[in-house]
């Protein structure tokens, strides 16, 4: 059994990493979602429901007592965000799902890559409390993003523009990241960049492991 290798995943909205985290599920990875991880915190019952509310009023929730999105998304990223209002909300929901992600490491101590899908990598770098043996950035030009915001995602123009300029930029992912994928590519040539990164993962865990027992085998003989 190899050591874990933890992997970090980030990429700009409507880039395509969702992508290259479902070929990565496929060729084996335990996939933390941290999207998902956010939804999953403010369920009705969840524990950063409560937070939200007592932080922003009671027009966070909807008349059924589920999160009301759209109002959240609108003072957070569009024209009626105060400042600071997303400082606030990350202040509530980053250290609850960095949490559950240490749940989900801890619960599969068999896999040998794990992919933290992180798509504020960039933002979150100096105090996420998790280190990476590698991090993927996947990347398109804004025009494209913004063009399958729109069509795939039904945002306006402005909502498209508002998330874009509400994340880390491509020169800023990249800064942070040791391999870069670019999903303009057709879909078969990008796959085949993403088996041929796993296999190398797999590859450097078992060197990796195999120095380890030789020196301890060394250590023991020494001793």
């Amino acid at each position: 059994m190899g050591t874990m290798m933890r992997i970090g995943l980030t990429g700009g909205i409507a880039a395509g990493k969702s992508t290259v985290a479902a070929r990565l599920r496929e060729l084996g990875a335990l996939h933390i979602d941290y999207d998902a991880l956010a939804r999953q915190i403010v369920e009705p019952g969840g524990v950063a429901l409560p937070q939200i509310v007592a932080e922003f009023g009671s027009d966070a929730l909807n008349a059924d007592g589920t999160m009301n999105r759209q109002w959240i998304a609108d003072h957070i990223f569009g024209k009626d965000a105060r400042t600071g209002a997303r400082e606030r909300l990350d202040a509530i929901e980053h250290p609850l799902i960095y949490a559950e992600a240490a749940r989900l490491e801890r619960k599969h101590p068999e896999t040998i890559v794990i992919v933290h899908d992180i798509p504020l990598l960039a933002e979150v770098i100096d105090t996420i409390p998790f280190t990476f043996d590698h991090i993927v950035t996947v990347d398109a030009p804004v025009c494209i993003r913004l063009d399958r915001m729109i069509e795939e995602r039904g945002m306006s123009l402005e909502q498209a523009e508002a998330r874009i300029r509400h994340q880390s930029s491509e020169e800023e992912r990249r800064a942070i990241a040791d391999i870069v994928i670019d999903s303009t590519r057709p879909i078969p040539e990008m796959l085949a960049q993403v088996d041929e990164i796993y296999v190398g993962w797999l590859t450097q865990n078992e060197r990796h492991q195999r120095k380890c027992e030789a020196n301890a085998q060394y250590r023991s003989i020494a001793h």
